[in-house]
């Protein structure tokens, strides 16, 4: 699409991963609008769904707690949200997002991965407002 795009998967822990993004973002002069964050996400009920969203709170999401914090409170940077489901029974949620996916749950994870690959293809080809209505290349 003929555009500069910098993927960076921060090193920190997810739970300080506010400091990789934020300074990565200032050193190049990219807004918080123009940073997409890809994240699990909990809430999402099934592994595999994927939502994209404009801006939000942390919803519990420690890196994304850490990123908002790092932006000095803003919540105004798009996020690309990936269901993994919830532990179930007394399973600690800690425990449960560090683990890998079950071989049952393989194909919905590859379907996120394209799905997400086909999102940030449309964020980077149409803009995010267009991405944000379902509008795909």
């Amino acid at each position: 699409h003929g555009r500069k795009v910098i993927l960076a998967k921060p090193v920190t822990f997810m739970n300080n991963s506010g400091e990789s993004v934020v300074a990565l973002a200032r050193y190049y002069k990219v807004p918080p609008q123009r940073v997409l964050v890809i994240a699990d996400d909990l809430d999402q009920p099934q592994v595999g769904t994927v939502k994209l969203k404009q801006r939000g709170g942390h919803g519990g999401h420690n890196g994304l707690r850490s990123i908002i914090q790092h932006l000095g409170g803003s919540q105004d940077f798009p996020r690309l949200k990936i269901g993994i489901g919830r532990p179930s029974g007394q399973m600690d949620v800690a425990s449960y997002v560090l683990q890998e996916f079950r071989r049952s749950e393989m194909e919905a994870v590859d379907g996120a991965i394209a799905e997400c690959m086909a999102i940030i293809d449309s964020c980077l080809a149409l803009g995010l407002e267009k991405a944000l209505s379902g509008s795909r290349l």
